[in-house]
């Protein structure tokens, strides 16, 4: 394969070859990784579309400053490629193949008596391994029916011959309750462990007729033998295969090992149903969303997750069904548009996965939104607002003894918060710990950036703190005469009371009520991003107050170390000839000779 570099504005000097093509910023980080059966067509429709195109792809476009392509023999060979350097780089600007999730397995280790059990590593060399599973439920269903019809063991112990023979091991609980027959202690045979072993390799394989056959001679054989108890526990065997295959939806006999994709979507969402058939049975549903970013097209994700999810169950069916027509040409299986027969039913069923995955998807988001709202009526109610609070702030205070008094503000919008617009503030006016005048400053200071701005009010502001601090709160509100245009409530700590302005008795809200839930919320994430703030702060002046007493060194020397190292411990641990080179040799030696001092001092 071979790699080339290009500059946007030379687009049609790229090959018409299918390849992959690489989107580089000004950083040189990977931004977007894609593929074209004709990369010159492919790469430069996005700089020639001027109409359109949505918001992400010209925001995708205007960071482009260069283009990598590697030129492949086909198609398909460019959507392995593909799937692999997404995986490889996480770019900002791809969606799809990005989920690294592991799946479960189940292991038939290759030890001398194997142990079968479920892991999420896939090593191998340990043995041989069966899925990954979709549903950790369905494995484990699996792993249920073999530990009931089988006696294996589940212990760790090296069963060597020369170990065995030693006897170095003794039988456990397991045999005694009659899950293990005691290979420990060479109470079984190894070939008789082994058919046991075989015929649950067999039901991991979907192969369920022949442990069905197996046991049914089995019965058959101890009843000849009137061993009448035997035979009856080959017959509960029997019905508990037949329970489990029961449970398989069983689509026909005559179809063989294939794989069923449908996708169904709309301008946000795309929805991906993957059916695997094994033995003309569905071992094998996953529904998969995506959320479109940069207006691909239907064909172009089906194909893509197509790869993606045959690699991700290993899947080796030669055939492929799905409900668009796609242009992907391969020898490794054979893509099919059915119209009719149990293979077009098969397309209907796996279409009603992807549409009843699509339904969950906007009704929990519905439900959200309903949550939401209800919880903000409930809050109007309870505290007789005029308005629905979509907007709530809330103020709080940190400071240690008056050192680094800080304060924070956190937003709510729609009942969930909104990061972007949290602030956190250095009180500049009061000195000492005084939290009444902290908490005038940074709620004038608060409101009076908004009006000069002219930027909304919230509809409801919240202060972490009992009268004291709310009716310094409403002395900052009354001279940027805004006092009573927003309502504003204290909660104390205690008891969880609101007091409202100039009324001396607290309301109670129900405890359980998800009003108060949500003011409470308000309150600790004030709090946390106030607490955090204050440490940050503390942490940088303890350090810039040990190295500002070192004679010989000025604050514009501090603020570099500072900078760089952060803590005073990086700094002991940093070579020396790299502090020399930050604030050159003499500094250096000061510094050297400090850290020594005290390391001797210790």
């Amino acid at each position: 394969m071979e790699v080339t570099r290009f500059d946007p504005k030379d687009v049609l000097n790229l090959p018409d070859n299918p390849g992959v093509y690489r989107f580089f910023n000004e950083e040189d980080v990977l931004i977007y990784v894609g593929k074209a059966k004709n990369l010159k067509k492919r790469v430069s429709s996005y700089f020639n579309k001027q109409s359109g195109v949505n918001r992400k792809t010209r925001r995708l476009v205007s960071e482009i400053k260069a283009i990598e392509v590697t030129l492949v023999n086909n198609e398909f060979d460019a959507l392995l490629l593909e799937n692999n350097l997404i995986k490889q780089n996480q770019p900002r600007y791809n969606i799809l193949l990005k989920d690294d999730k592991t799946y479960p397995y189940i292991c038939v280790s290759n030890e001398r008596f194997p142990r079968i059990y479920s892991t999420r590593k896939f090593i191998p060399s340990n043995g041989t391994y069966f899925g990954p599973f979709a549903s950790v439920k369905a494995m484990n269903n699996i792993l249920r029916l073999i530990n009931s019809l089988f006696t294996l063991r589940t212990c760790r112990f090296d069963l060597s011959e020369e170990n065995i023979s030693k006897g170095k091991f003794k039988v456990c609980l397991e045999y005694h309750i009659g899950n293990c027959k005691g290979p420990c202690e060479a109470l079984q045979s190894e070939a008789d462990y082994l058919d046991d072993v075989n015929q649950a390799i067999h039901i991991l394989k979907g192969n369920l007729s022949i442990p069905k056959q197996f046991f049914k001679e089995q019965m058959t054989s101890a009843a000849q033998k009137l061993e009448f108890e035997k035979a009856q526990q080959y017959k509960d065997k029997l019905e508990s295969v037949d329970r489990f295959q029961s449970k398989s939806i069983v689509v026909s006999p005559n179809i063989a090992d294939m794989d069923v994709f449908t996708i169904v979507s709309d301008e946000k969402w795309a929805f991906v149903n993957y059916l695997r058939i094994k033995n003309g049975t569905i071992n094998l549903s996953q529904t998969s969303e995506i959320k479109k970013r940069l207006n691909e097209s239907d064909e172009e994700i089906l194909s893509l997750m197509i790869i993606d999810l045959k690699d991700k169950f290993q899947s080796t069916a030669k055939e492929v069904l799905t409900n668009r027509e796609l242009a992907l040409n391969t020898e490794n299986f054979k893509l099919l548009l059915p119209q009719r027969g149990d293979k077009k039913k098969l397309i209907d069923l796996s279409l009603k996965n992807a549409l009843f995955a699509k339904k969950e998807k906007y009704t929990s988001l519905e439900n959200v939104k309903d949550k939401g709202n209800r919880v903000l009526k409930q809050l109007q109610a309870d505290l007789s607002l005029k308005e629905l609070p979509v907007h709530i702030e809330c103020f709080d205070n940190s400071n240690i003894q008056g050192t680094n008094p800080v304060a924070s503000m956190v937003c709510f919008k729609m009942g969930r918060p909104s990061k972007k617009d949290y602030r956190h503030y250095k009180i500049k006016t009061v000195v000492g710990p005084d939290d009444f005048g902290s908490m005038k400053e940074v709620v004038g200071r608060r409101y009076k950036r908004l009006l000069d701005e002219n930027e909304p009010l919230p509809k409801l502001i919240v202060i972490d703190g009992g009268k004291g601090q709310l009716n310094a709160a409403c002395e900052a509100l009354k001279e940027l005469n805004i006092y009573g245009e927003i309502p504003i409530i204290g909660i104390a700590k205690r008891l969880e009371e609101l007091y409202f302005p100039e009324d001396s008795f607290p309301i109670h809200i129900d405890k359980k009520s998800e009003s108060l839930r949500l003011i409470q919320k308000l309150r600790d994430e004030a709090h946390r991003f106030a607490i955090t703030f204050h440490r940050d702060l503390r942490s940088k002046n303890s350090f810039n107050f040990e190295l500002e007493e070192v004679k010989g060194l000025g604050k514009t020397t501090v603020d570099k170390l500072l900078q760089k190292y952060r803590t005073m411990s990086k700094i002991e641990q940093a070579p020396h000839e790299e502090i020399e080179s930050l604030i050159g040799k003499s500094k250096a030696a000061i510094v050297t000779n400090y850290i020594k001092q005290k390391k001797e001092a210790k």
